[in-house]
């Protein structure tokens, strides 16, 4: 027996031991609105892909052609797209995740207005985004599921051998169908306060259906956008006190294959807050301490009023100090900042690694993963595919001076010039571009990469169409512009979401006021709904 003939015949029970008070129930019906709504709970949601993501993570670490992808979502219809497409062109939504990025909520879902990526948003802001993001998914699931019952219904009508061979293959589909659910990667920024915040914050993303949090290593009131100046990093008992809240967060509910990942901003933040107290010779707040930047102590007049003085390597020192109380590192230390923050998360209960780049540099990535492999081998990255860089002219200009080691003539180039649309049909600006088509194949197997994700692309791609459109349509275009642009295209290009009435939900509503109501239903996708203009879609 399929499991769609199974759940019915438990509904069937079920009705059979009510007796006569729900006559009116079908259980073929309500099977179908249980299938139709697989996950209850964002904890079912959050149980159910971390297993995705632990599998995906073994799969990498056995092939690193099995990499991960996302793209950032602000909004769950723009999440619900981008899986429907996702599935449409590919076939399946394996190996493809959501991302959730708080600099996406901060700068288009806080009540205050868009805000800079410095955690002033409202934190509850990012659990509710989760949820929505699932609300639209399910919904996904549930739209395409109604559209196969439908189907089959139709088959059933069909009482010849052909009718029969349809029904089955239907409820084929129906058994096998691949949800639109994947994981979602949420960002928690620094934590948004002390471990204790942290852990409830947590809470709150988990129960809305989160299986992986992403926690960066920057002071959480001082927190800057990984692509700005003026970050400051925590000492590393600090940040994995929080990386052990998100810990604790997933074990309390059930979560136990729950994913953290472990971000570091060491790469481009010269900052900190804080010196941690070393207890023993060469333990991590020593290590922490040795990469700050410090004068000699020599005698009492080497200190002014509220200098600090510690002891390093067996001399007494004076860590330079901003007028604002923050603390230098040495200039040139990042990488090595970096590899230490890395191994010491994932010996500390960490899954996965972030590393914050400032370009797009596959050699450079690869140097600190390898150096970090040298203590865990099996280290692997999350990784941000950034619009902050020039992807453009970052690809041109590692093609140029890669030319200009192999001796390669490039006098007709000027590198601090190439994102010029004049390079644009040049052998260089090719190559260059193919570099970034593989950028991510080649990063997932040179450099660790597991998971790459753009922030916010979604950000971007509003901008660009509704420019686009308002181009057109306020100018000599009008509704041309609408029709041949946006209409037509989604026609075309067989867009579910052109038929934006059932996409918001009008035929799953007509479909439960048929189940609830049954002949005296009134429904909205009768003859005169003007959707019915898009069924012979060309």
């Amino acid at each position: 027996m399929s499991q769609y003939q199974d759940t019915i015949k438990q509904f069937a029970d079920l009705k059979a031991n009510q007796g006569t008070g729900w006559n009116a129930i079908s259980p073929e019906y309500a099977a179908r609105m249980k299938i139709q709504n697989r996950f209850t709970t964002g904890l079912d949601i959050a149980k159910y892909t971390a297993g995705i993501m632990r599998q995906d993570m073994a799969e990498y670490d056995a092939d690193s052609s099995q990499y991960t992808q996302s793209l950032g979502c602000w909004h769950g219809f723009i999440g619900q797209q981008k899986m429907l497409s996702v599935k449409k062109h590919q076939g399946t939504t394996q190996k493809s995740y959501l991302y959730l990025s708080g600099w996406m909520v901060a700068a288009l879902r806080s009540e205050f207005g868009p805000l800079p990526d410095q955690s002033m948003h409202e934190k509850t802001t990012v659990p509710a985004l989760i949820e929505e993001l699932y609300t639209f998914l399910r919904q996904a699931d549930a739209r395409e599921l109604g559209d196969l019952f439908h189907q089959l219904d139709d088959a059933k009508a069909d009482s010849s051998e052909n009718g029969a061979k349809k029904v089955a293959a239907i409820q084929a589909q129906i058994d096998n169908f691949e949800s639109h659910v994947v994981p979602i990667i949420a960002d928690i920024d620094a934590g948004f306060g002390n471990e204790e915040a942290t852990y409830l914050l947590a809470k709150k993303m988990i129960e809305a259906g989160a299986c992986c949090i992403q926690i960066e290593n920057q002071v959480s009131d001082a927190k800057q956008c990984g692509h700005q100046d003026g970050k400051v990093t925590v000492p590393h008992e600090d940040f994995l006190a929080k990386i052990n809240a998100v810990r604790y967060a997933f074990l309390e509910l059930g979560v136990d294959d729950g994913v953290i990942v472990a971000r570091t901003d060491s790469l481009g933040a010269g900052l900190t807050q804080k010196i941690p107290v070393s207890q023993s010779e060469g333990d991590l707040a020593a290590q922490y301490n040795a990469f700050l930047e410090t004068t000699p102590v020599n005698s009492v007049d080497d200190l002014g009023n509220g200098d600090t003085v510690m002891k390093l390597d067996g001399q007494l020192v004076k860590p330079v100090r901003l007028p604002n109380g923050l603390y230098k590192f040495k200039e040139d230390t990042g990488f090595d900042r970096v590899v230490l923050d890395c191994v010491t998360s994932l010996q500390n209960g960490a899954d996965l690694l972030w590393i914050e780049t400032e370009k797009p540099h596959v050699g450079q990535i690869a140097a600190m993963v390898n150096k970090i492999r040298e203590d865990v081998p099996n280290a692997k990255l999350v990784y941000n595919n950034s619009p902050s860089f020039n992807w453009t002219l970052n690809f041109r200009q590692q093609v140029f001076d890669g030319w200009n080691e192999a001796g390669k003539d490039t006098s007709a180039y000027d590198r601090s010039a190439l994102m010029s649309a004049k390079y644009d049909t040049t052998d260089l600006a090719i190559e260059a571009d193919e570099k970034v088509r593989t950028f991510q194949a080649d990063a997932a197997r040179e450099a660790g990469i597991f998971h790459h994700l753009i922030t916010l692309p979604t950000y971007h791609t509003a901008a660009l169409s509704t420019d686009n459109l308002a181009k057109g349509y306020f100018g000599d275009q009008g509704m041309l512009a609408y029709v041949k642009g946006v209409q037509r295209e989604e026609i075309r290009q067989s867009l579910a979401c052109v038929k934006h009435q059932a996409m918001a939900g009008s035929d799953l509503g007509d479909t439960h006021k048929e189940y609830f109501s049954g002949d005296q239903a009134l429904k909205a996708s009768g003859e005169d709904n003007t959707m019915n203009q898009f069924d012979a879609i060309a």
